[in-house]
C-alpha cells in the first residue's frame, strides 16, 4: 500500500485520506439506518464527489507552497538565489517560504560579494608583473596572466595548453627551470638583449580535489641592478667624503705655503705649488664628478620641448637625427634628458665614428619613447657589454667609467631603462637604447 500511494502528489494523497475516513464512517451508518443497496450507492457517491472538491479546495494552498518551495530549491541547486516565493500564507508553510527569502537573499548577496572579490583578485593577477601559470593534474594550464603570455612569447591565452604545448615558444631556460620543479633563480638570454634574471617560485595545493601547481616567475634584473647601484653609491659617498676631509686641509695648507715662500727666492718651489694645485684642482672634479651619480635628484617631470634640447646638444657634439624632430608628447627631467644624451653622444665621438656616422633617433611607441644612439665604432664584446654599465668600469685610460652608469640612472628613475646592442646586419657600432615610459 505504502508503495501504491508513493507516486501520488501530496495534495493527492491528502484527499484521498479525506475521501477514505468519510467512507469509513459513512459505511457503517447507512447499515444502521437500513438503507436500500441503490440509496447508499448514490449517497456514497454525492459524498465522495463533495469530499474530494471540499478537501481539495482545502488542500489546494499546501500544494501551492509545497511547488513553491520545489521550485526555489532547484534554482538553489542551479546556483541561482535572485528568485523569491509569493507564497505568503499564514501558515507552517508560509513561514518555511518566508526563511527561503531570507535564504535566498543572503545567498545572493554573498554570491555576489564573491563575484566581486573574484573580479577584484583577476585583476589583480593580470595586472602583476609577475607571470602566474597553474598547471592541474593532467598537466594542462587552467589559469595565466598576462605577463605569462609575454614570458611565454605567446599572443593568445595559455589557458587549455598541454605543458609540452606551452614549452614549444618558451625558452629553453623557462622549461629546464619548470622541470627541476624546485624554486631558485635562472637566467634567459636573448639573442640580441642583454640577459635577464628570473626567480622561480613554485608550490602544489588541492583546488576542486584535484592536485594543481603553481608557477610564479619574477623578474629580478632591474632589483639586482638597483641594489648594485645602491652599493656603489655607498662606496662612492664614502670615498668622497674622506677625500673632501684631506681635500680641505690639503688646498689651505697650499695656500699658506704660498704666502710663506713669497720671499724665498726658489724656482722650484713655484712647480711644486702649481703640481699641488693642479692635482687638487683634478681631485675635486673627480669627487664632484661621482658626487653627481651618487646624488642624483628625483626627476621633475615637464613637457620636453624636443627641439631645444636636441639644438643644446648639437652644440656641444654633432650628430645626424633620423627623421624629423619629434612632435609627440613626452614628459621627462629636461636637464637630466639633455645630460643623457650629452654622454651617450659624447661616447659615440670617443668610438672613433665620423660626426656623419652618429645617428640619432626618437620613436614615439604605444607603451613609451625609445631614444636611440647609433656610431660606427668597433661595438663591444659580451665581456665589456656585461660590465659597461657597472661604476667605475672603463676601457678608457682616462675614463671615470660613470658615464654610461649616469645614464641607466637617469634612465631608471624615470621608471625607464637603458640596454646596450652591437648593430646587426653585418654593421659595426653600437646601438644604446633607452626607453622612457608615457606618464599616466
Amino acid at each position: 500500500m505504502k508503495t501504491v500511494f508513493a507516486h501520488y502528489r501530496t495534495q493527492t494523497k491528502l484527499q484521498l485520506a479525506v475521501v477514505i475516513s468519510f467512507v469509513l464512517v459513512l459505511i457503517p451508518l447507512l447499515l444502521v439506518l437500513d438503507v436500500s443497496l441503490k440509496q447508499s450507492v448514490v449517497v456514497i457517491l454525492i459524498t465522495l464527489c463533495a469530499a474530494w472538491f471540499i478537501s481539495g479546495l482545502l488542500t489546494q494552498s499546501v500544494s501551492s507552497g509545497i511547488q513553491a518551495l520545489e521550485t526555489g530549491l532547484l534554482n538553489f541547486k542551479d546556483g541561482e538565489f535572485s528568485s523569491l516565493l509569493a507564497y505568503d500564507a499564514p501558515d507552517e508553510l508560509g513561514r518555511l517560504c518566508h526563511i527561503y527569502n531570507q535564504t535566498a537573499d543572503h545567498l545572493r548577496q554573498e554570491k555576489q560579494w564573491i563575484y566581486q572579490r573574484e573580479l577584484m583578485l583577476d585583476k589583480v593577477l593580470q595586472s602583476s608583473p609577475q607571470a602566474l601559470v597553474l598547471i592541474d593534474s593532467n598537466d594542462y594550464v587552467v589559469f595565466s596572466n598576462h605577463s605569462a603570455n609575454r614570458l611565454f612569447n605567446s599572443e593568445h591565452k595559455l589557458e587549455g595548453l598541454q605543458r609540452e604545448e606551452l614549452y614549444n615558444a618558451a625558452n629553453e631556460q623557462i622549461k629546464q627551470a619548470m622541470e627541476a620543479g624546485r624554486d631558485g633563480l635562472f637566467h634567459l638570454q636573448h639573442e640580441k638583449d642583454e640577459s635577464e634574471t628570473w626567480h622561480l617560485s613554485t608550490g602544489q595545493f588541492l583546488l576542486n580535489n584535484h592536485q594543481h601547481r603553481l608557477y610564479i616567475f619574477k623578474q629580478l634584473t632591474r632589483e639586482l641592478s638597483r641594489q648594485e647601484v645602491a652599493v656603489w653609491k655607498k662606496v662612492i659617498r664614502i670615498i668622497s667624503h674622506e677625500l673632501n676631509n684631506s681635500l680641505g686641509p690639503m688646498s689651505s695648507m697650499l695656500h699658506s705655503g704660498k704666502l710663506l715662500s713669497q720671499n724665498v727666492d726658489e724656482p722650484r718651489l713655484g712647480r711644486v705649488f702649481s703640481t699641488l694645485q693642479e692635482r687638487i684642482s683634478h681631485l675635486n672634479e673627480f669627487v664632484q664628478g661621482y658626487g653627481k651619480f651618487a646624488k642624483l635628484p628625483l626627476p621633475k617631470l615637464e613637457l620636453l620641448d624636443w627641439q631645444s634640447i636636441l639644438s643644446n646638444v648639437q652644440q656641444q657634439y654633432a650628430f645626424k637625427l633620423d627623421g624629423h624632430v619629434p612632435k609627440h608628447r613626452c614628459f621627462a627631467d629636461h636637464i637630466q634628458l639633455e645630460q643623457l644624451l650629452i654622454n651617450l653622444l659624447k661616447n659615440a665621438h670617443e668610438s672613433g665614428s665620423k660626426p656623419k656616422e652618429i645617428v640619432v633617433s626618437i620613436e614615439n611607441k604605444q607603451s613609451g619613447t625609445v631614444i636611440s644612439v647609433i656610431d660606427a665604432g668597433p661595438g663591444m664584446s659580451e665581456a665589456v657589454m656585461a660590465s659597461a654599465l657597472i661604476p667605475f668600469y672603463s676601457t678608457k685610460a682616462s675614463g671615470s667609467g660613470l658615464g654610461l652608469a649616469l645614464c641607466r640612472e637617469i634612465a631608471e628613475a624615470h621608471h625607464g631603462q637603458l640596454s646596450l646592442h652591437n648593430r646587426s646586419g653585418g654593421k659595426t657600432g653600437l646601438v644604446v637604447k633607452v626607453f622612457l615610459p608615457h606618464v599616466k
